[in-house]
């Protein structure tokens, strides 16, 4: 048996932050996948090319076949992707204004070849306009390139952030500060230093949702401010607080968060969160309402959502919320006052 302070340093336990993986020694694995097609949408659709013959832009992502995955083993991060990718492009000739449109492909985007020697392929439908075609194939090609470098880069790091967690001697610059402070005695009024907590930073997903409801957008609106109204969707107690800065309660307690701002059935933003997620940690949702004679679209944008929790947090949005308020517009009547 090991003397005591000569164990193997990899199961020292009160040498981690938070005494999970010591020194991040065991195999960890993250799917990328979900985050991957989000982000390698955001950066390729919109990319805009444009010359003497005219302008050409990425309009849609019509395919996006694969996965990716990071791996975390003995401190160090493996990454694993194979995409197969295919963008609609559409341009208009500058002097006729003739538009045409065609695709770009990206059969294999992968780990295994630099971005640069990754094949990409410009095509356009049957007739002319073939300088726009050359357009994309030359300065397309090239932003596309660059789209794709941005995601390996982000993917390598805003995605990785917290698998290589902080052990006692990576927990940072502000924990010695403290040890330092608490070891001379110096009190807070001395030496104005930040002493903020040192966290781990994590990974998040946007999720964007739109559904269209039976409903004025008065109607509507009053459901997600109206007390009374949150408590029959939801079948459990809530605190709505419906001013700027009022408290949100839902679910017993489940979703936590604070109004932003009320525009009267227009717009509604919070900050929000799940008891589940990591502490202190909110999103940000926005609830958009567009009027629509009979009907009421409703847009929904929720920032920051851990990516363990974006599955769960979207179904608790699509089923908690949406069908139970569709439930409650079919009873003979809702009261909005």
């Amino acid at each position: 048996m090991a003397k005591w302070g000569q164990g193997d340093p990899r199961w020292i336990v009160e040498e981690r932050a938070d005494a999970t993986n010591v020194n991040n020694w065991h195999w960890t694995e993250r799917d990328a996948t979900r985050w991957s097609r989000s982000k390698l949408e955001e950066l390729l659709v919109g990319i805009v090319v444009v010359n003497e013959a005219g302008s050409c832009e990425i309009s849609d992502l019509k395919q996006v076949e694969g996965e990716a995955s990071c791996n975390s083993r003995k401190g160090k991060l493996i990454f694993f992707y194979e995409w197969n990718i295919r963008l609609s492009w559409k341009g208009t000739m500058k002097e006729s204004g003739e538009k045409h449109e065609g695709s770009v492909e990206i059969p294999n985007l992968s780990e295994e070849n630099e971005v640069d020697d990754t094949e990409i392929n410009v095509s356009k439908k049957k007739g002319d306009g073939d300088v726009l075609k050359d357009l994309m194939r030359t300065e397309g090609t090239s932003k596309v390139r660059e789209a794709l470098r941005d995601y390996l880069k982000v993917l390598k790091t805003e995605f990785t952030l917290g698998m290589i967690l902080p052990t006692k001697t990576s927990a940072g610059p502000e924990l010695a500060v403290k040890k330092k402070l608490s070891e001379n005695n110096v009190q807070d009024s001395v030496i104005p230093i930040s002493l903020d907590t040192v966290g781990v930073k994590i990974p998040t997903a946007k999720i964007l949702l739109k559904e269209t409801f039976d409903s004025t957008v008065e109607e509507l609106y009053s459901i997600f401010i109206t007390k009374e109204l949150v408590q029959k969707f939801s079948k459990s107690r809530a605190v709505i607080e419906a001013k700027r800065g009022g408290k949100l309660q839902m679910f017993d307690g489940c979703i936590t968060g604070e109004y932003i701002e009320l525009l009267p059935s227009q717009r509604i933003v919070m900050k929000w969160r799940c008891r589940n997620w990591p502490h202190e940690h909110y999103a940000t949702v926005a609830l958009n309402f567009k009027d629509q004679a009979t009907q009421t679209e409703l847009q929904l944008e929720c920032k920051g959502v851990p990516v363990c929790n974006e599955d769960s947090t979207r179904q608790c949005w699509q089923k908690q919320h949406f069908e139970e308020i569709r439930v409650l517009l079919q009873q003979p009547k809702v009261n909005t006052e």
